[in-house]
């Protein structure tokens, strides 16, 4: 008879989840792997406060339901968390379960219930995108007669342009475009996964002026980078961003008290694809999102401005008439 093989214990299931499954097979980004790694730091030294437990010496078992539901109530009402974050280290959790399901048979019952634990609804954030012409704006803010103000500018119209994540734009290198015959960004996503998006001609013909202001450097070099020649940080973008809007805001007051980020402009590029009739499962395609249902928000925020135009353009006497249910369960659901 075969000798019986002891489980593993949690801590090296944590380990093999964090170091194997993670980086290995789902070859996830150093940014998930870090919001994963905060949400156990923090998942553990909660337990080891609550039932006593030393980290090393947590079993798989301890991972119950009710710890993990005292745990999210924790970090909403002491550590202060929105609900979209508890529902964040939520998924981290469920992530790291569904693996250990496939390890350790002896706690399935426990890993089940832990599964149970559902997410908290909330209110979705209204989208912010801008305008035709609060998006050429902001474009031609910068100064185009210092070097910084022409990088912004070729910088700003890649992102409006691509709809890319700010992290995807700034590890663009000059041998990611092509701007021949049929221009092309190719960008490298989330989970390391790489798309090509198209490149509009007005697009192609400035990041043609905008490499001749670059000095004579090596294909992979950075496309946008900062005044040493290396990769520009996600807050210098966000800063260069605010001084834009500063900037069109003189023209464009409405733009002075709106909160305008990078992730903005992304918003605002799927709006416009919308609007001009692209096909959603398109779009999807063009922001790099792995399923089209996470595009259905800017269906859905395209859908809630047009029913509200159509508000306006009803008529102040006209009264609408009245839905009347044919019958009592009818009129029972329309009551609910």
């Amino acid at each position: 008879m075969a000798d019986f093989l002891a489980p593993p214990s949690f801590p090296t299931l944590l380990q093999r989840f964090f170091t194997e499954y993670l980086r290995e097979h789902r070859a996830v980004s150093p940014s998930t792997v870090a919001a994963y790694r905060d949400t156990f730091r923090l998942l553990l030294l909660f337990a080891q406060k609550t039932i006593g437990k030393s980290p090393t010496k947590i079993a798989l078992a301890d991972l119950e339901a009710t710890l993990i539901l005292a745990f999210l109530d924790h970090l909403e009402r002491e550590r202060g968390n929105t609900v979209r974050s508890r529902n964040a280290r939520l998924s981290a959790i469920r992530a790291f379960l569904k693996y250990a399901a496939h390890q350790d048979l002896t706690a399935l019952a426990t890993i089940e219930h832990a599964l149970a634990v559902p997410q908290k609804r909330c209110d979705k954030a209204v989208l912010g995108f801008l305008t035709r012409p609060e998006m050429e704006a902001i474009i031609d803010a910068p100064d185009r007669r210092c070097w910084a103000g022409q990088r912004d500018r070729a910088l700003f119209t890649m992102l409006y342009n691509t709809g890319a994540r700010v992290s995807e734009v700034i590890d663009l290198r000059i041998c990611d475009v092509v701007l021949d015959v049929s221009p092309v960004a190719h960008l490298r996503g989330k989970g390391r996964k790489r798309r090509s998006v198209p490149i509009w001609k007005a697009t192609a013909a400035m990041l043609r002026q905008w490499l001749r202001q670059l000095p004579r450097s090596g294909e992979t070099d950075p496309l946008f980078p900062n005044s040493s020649g290396g990769r520009l940080s996600r807050s210098s973008v966000t800063e260069r961003l605010a001084l834009a809007v500063k900037g069109a805001s003189s023209s464009l007051p409405q733009l002075a008290n709106r909160p305008i980020s990078p992730h903005s402009i992304r918003h605002t590029t799927a709006m416009h694809l919308l609007q001009a009739g692209v096909d959603i499962t398109v779009i999807a395609l063009w922001l790099g999102h792995e399923s089209p249902t996470t595009t259905h928000i800017y269906l859905e925020a395209d859908l809630a401005m047009k029913e509200e135009a159509l508000s306006r353009l009803q008529p102040i006497t006209a009264m609408p008439a009245r839905y009347r249910a044919p019958d009592k369960l009818m009129a029972f659901l329309q009551a609910l």
